[in-house]
C-alpha cells in the first residue's frame, strides 16, 4: 500500500497552467485537476515552450503529481451532428495533445450525449470517436478517464453498464479508465450514502466494469435528491449524501491510494478545509 495520499481539487490555470499547480499548494493538495483550455470555447490554447518549463518547475517545487486535466464542456464524442462530432473529435484531440505536452498523467472526460439517437447508436459513435485518436493516445503516457454522469438530459455513462461498452471496445488498444463522481453516482441511482453502500456501489463495479480500470475520483456531495439524475454539487457533509462514504473512499484499501480531486462550489478557502479533513480521515 502507498504511503502517498493523493487529493486536491479542480484549481484555476489562470495566467498559464503552472498557476494551477501553485494554487493546489495553498490548499494543501497534493494533487490537482484543471482546465488546460478554456473549457466553454471549441479555439484551444496553445501551450508555449515557455510555459511547460514553468509547469515543470511548479510540479518539481511542489511535489505535486497524479495531476489529471478536466476535457471542454462542449466536446460531445457521442454527437448526432456531424459539424459538433467533428469539432468534439478535433477538440479531443487538441486537449490529448496539450495533455501529453505537459505528461498530464489523466484526461478526464464525459462520455457523451445521445440527443435524437439511442443509447447504442451514441455509445457506438463514442466508440469510434475515441479509436480515431488510437496513435496520438498511444503516443504519450497521459490515460484516458471516463466520468460516471449524473444521467442529465440524454447523457450516456450514468450506468456502469455504458461504461463497460466502452471499455470493452478500446481496452485493447487505448489506456481507458473511469473516474467515479461521487454526486454523479447518488443522483443516477447508487445509493452511496453509507460505507456499506459504498462497498456494495463498488462490488458492482467490479463485476460490471472491473475495479483494476477504476483509476480516480471526484468527491462531491449532491444538493440534489438521490435518483434525481439532477447535477448539483454540494461541500463534503452538507448536501444529501453526507460524510460517511468519504471516510470510507480515503481508509478502505481498495480506494485510499487513488487520486481524488474536490469539485465542492465554495472554492479554495473551503478546499484547504475539506482536504485537511480526507488527510485525517486517511490516518485513521
Amino acid at each position: 500500500m502507498t504511503t502517498k495520499i493523493w487529493i486536491g481539487a479542480h484549481t484555476s490555470a489562470a495566467g498559464g497552467a503552472f498557476q494551477a499547480i501553485y494554487e493546489g499548494e495553498k490548499i494543501g493538495a497534493t494533487t490537482v485537476q484543471l482546465f488546460t483550455s478554456n473549457q466553454k470555447q471549441w479555439q484551444g490554447r496553445v501551450i508555449s515552450p515557455e510555459e511547460v518549463a514553468l509547469w515543470e518547475k511548479a510540479l518539481a517545487e511542489t511535489g505535486i503529481d497524479q495531476v489529471m486535466s478536466h476535457d471542454s464542456y462542449l466536446i460531445n464524442l457521442g454527437a448526432v451532428d456531424p459539424l459538433v462530432l467533428h469539432k468534439s473529435r478535433q477538440a479531443f484531440r487538441e486537449e490529448l495533445q496539450r495533455c501529453h505536452l505537459l505528461k498530464i498523467p489523466y484526461l478526464n472526460f464525459h462520455p457523451g450525449a445521445a440527443t435524437t439517437a439511442s443509447v447504442d447508436e451514441c455509445l457506438s459513435t463514442i466508440i469510434e470517436s475515441l479509436l480515431e485518436v488510437e496513435e496520438l493516445a498511444n503516443s504519450g503516457k497521459t490515460q484516458l478517464l471516463l466520468e460516471t454522469t449524473a444521467g442529465q438530459g440524454s447523457s450516456v455513462g450514468h450506468r456502469f453498464e455504458h461504461l463497460a461498452t466502452i471499455i470493452g471496445a478500446v481496452k485493447d488498444r487505448l489506456p481507458i479508465g473511469v473516474c467515479i463522481d461521487t454526486c454523479h453516482l447518488f443522483v443516477a441511482g447508487y445509493d452511496i450514502r453509507t460505507e456499506e453502500g459504498m462497498e456494495k456501489t463498488l462490488e458492482a463495479f467490479d463485476a460490471i466494469i472491473g475495479l483494476s480500470y477504476l483509476r480516480a475520483f471526484h468527491l462531491n456531495d449532491s444538493m440534489k435528491e438521490f435518483a434525481s439524475r439532477v447535477d448539483r454539487h454540494a461541500p463534503l457533509g452538507q448536501g444529501k449524501i453526507g460524510i460517511e462514504p468519504f471516510r470510507y473512499l480515503m481508509r478502505s484499501e481498495k480506494t485510499r491510494h487513488l487520486p481524488k480531486y474536490l469539485e465542492t462550489p465554495e472554492g479554495p478557502a473551503v478546499w484547504k478545509e475539506e482536504i485537511a479533513t480526507l488527510k485525517t480521515f486517511a490516518s485513521l
